[in-house]
């Protein structure tokens, strides 16, 4: 059974408590305590805290992290198996697999992923759901840090019935829409939020249809296609070796005669 997150806008108050224990137990680099709180994901952050405002309205405080889809595009489109899907939901990544195609970036469909180009071994940078955490029974760090509850940990079906239940006992409240209950074919990662989602920069024309469905339709083609232009250009190389033997044939006599 899948586990994942339910992450309700309407209960954060913008601590950033999440994204600093995310940095913390992923061992990535501190933010610059004299810059800019980060205002999308990059390398240093598997997930942001921003803050949407509106005229007359109290400001809104909403994440962005890895949707961690159900059926991943971006682990179809990995050549390598950098990405796989874990049994109980989270896409984890192996940098000691991954050699820099990021097919995986071009494949999200919630363009997640992103890649450290300010290193000397540049790799894929993307949240993992604290898989090392799970495996010791705990939950995510995020998770375990949030001070409201606006973040939640269970299994998906769990957090799908919560989900359910906010919005019809505060339809007010929240916008009748749980975020990744069907995109890309579903997700790990649930959202509530009361302005629609589009105002917050998400996609909202992500297929319902599982990705890889796409993907493979390409990836499926590939082997024929290397397996045709390995037989043309072995056949145009046997053409042009056998005229060049032909030519050099026809011109032996005459080297013979002359001498």
């Amino acid at each position: 059974m899948h586990k994942g997150l339910l992450i309700d806008f309407t209960k954060c108050v913008g601590c950033g408590a999440c994204a600093d224990a995310c940095r913390e137990v992923n061992d990535l680099p501190q933010p610059d305590p004299a810059g800019s709180p980060p205002q999308d994901l990059d390398g240093s952050n598997y997930t942001v805290v921003l803050t949407h405002e509106a005229a007359g309205k109290e400001p809104l405080h909403y994440r962005k992290l890895c949707m961690h889809c159900e059926e991943p595009a971006c682990v179809s489109a990995c050549p390598v198996g950098a990405l796989t899907k874990r049994p109980d939901g989270p896409v984890v990544y192996d940098s000691g697999l991954c050699f820099g195609c990021r097919y995986c970036m071009t494949a999200c469909p919630f363009q997640v992923p992103r890649y450290t180009w300010e290193r000397l071994a540049p790799v894929v940078s993307k949240c993992i759901l604290c898989y090392h955490r799970l495996d010791k029974g705990q939950e995510p760090a995020c998770a375990a840090v949030c001070p409201t509850g606006a973040t939640r940990f269970g299994p998906r079906d769990v957090l799908l019935r919560i989900a359910r239940e906010r919005i019809k006992a505060h339809p007010e409240l929240y916008v009748n829409h749980i975020y990744g209950e069907r995109e890309g074919g579903g997700t790990d990662v649930l959202m509530l939020s009361p302005v629609p989602f589009e105002q917050l920069g998400f996609r909202t024309d992500v297929p319902h249809k599982a990705l890889p469905d796409l993907t493979w339709v390409v990836q499926e083609k590939i082997p024929n296609i290397v397996l045709t232009g390995g037989v043309f250009l072995g056949g145009l190389y046997w053409l042009v070796n056998r005229r060049m033997r032909l030519a050099k044939d026809s011109e032996r006599p005459c080297e013979e005669q002359d001498q």
